[in-house]
């Protein structure tokens, strides 16, 4: 019975992708009839990574990082973008 929830689940998500793939790709087709360019909404979260260490690193990126909470190598952090 749970197996068959889940699949459910994953039926009515994938539909929800495809159909705003769909919507994507239409919109361009009738932007691109009308001679216009359609934009794309952008994305709202980034999944931010820290990739170095602190050495030779300016003091305002170490108060950032700071900020973010990655303290350590490797760590990542999800960020809204409200810009």
């Amino acid at each position: 019975a749970n197996v068959k929830a889940i699949y459910a689940k994953a039926q009515a998500y994938e539909a929800e992708y495809e159909a705003i793939e769909k919507a994507a790709i239409d919109n361009r087709r009738q932007a691109k009839a009308q001679n216009q360019i359609f934009v794309p909404p952008e994305e709202k979260l980034v999944l931010v990574i820290r990739i170095r260490g602190i050495l030779n690193m300016a003091p305002k990126c170490k108060k950032i990082l700071q900020l973010l909470r990655l303290r350590q190598i490797n760590n990542a952090v999800f960020v809204r973008v409200n810009a």
